[in-house]
């Protein structure tokens, strides 16, 4: 058994790059930052800051959802898998990239779409997740309010 499970909470580093296939098929990839903050180490030594960008991948119905609500500047939730896979590019030079496919999605940041009138209901967060299940068979859309009057203080 094994288990290819990724957790990511961040901000959307540029505007989602969105093509369509066919109608209501498509796939959006944008970059998500993901920082470790500053903190002290053994030794009294200051660890830096750490950034990390995650190349992101969403596919069938959430990519209508990353069309209407997700910018340069959200803040996300994700959860996905790890993908990695290879292509040449123009010069002939074979490249490796990592990738986040996407399962859930939860849109944290109170920004309004590009168009106020598709917003969210109440502007509130909400958790989308992929409405096709493992054979491609449309679902219906999971959407969930999420209350955020609470005070979250992680750890790190």
């Amino acid at each position: 058994m094994s288990i290819n499970k990724v957790i990511l909470l961040g901000n959307v580093g540029k505007e989602p790059d969105i093509r369509y296939f066919e109608p209501n098929r498509g796939v959006a990839n944008f970059t998500l930052a993901t920082t470790e903050r500053s903190h002290m180490g053994r030794n009294d030594q200051q660890i830096p800051e750490r950034t990390e960008w995650h190349n992101i991948v969403v596919r069938g119905g959430l990519v209508q959802v990353v069309e209407k609500y997700v910018h340069k500047g959200s803040k996300l939730y994700l959860e996905g898998k790890i993908r990695s896979r290879s292509y040449v590019d123009r010069e002939n030079q074979t490249r490796f990239v990592t990738e986040i496919v996407v399962d859930v999605l939860e849109i944290l940041s109170r920004r309004e779409p590009n168009n106020v009138s598709q917003a969210a209901p109440n502007s509130q967060n909400a958790k989308y997740t992929n409405p096709y299940d493992a054979i491609g068979e449309p679902q219906a859309l999971d959407k969930i309010d999420i209350d955020d009057d609470y005070d979250f203080n992680a750890p790190f």
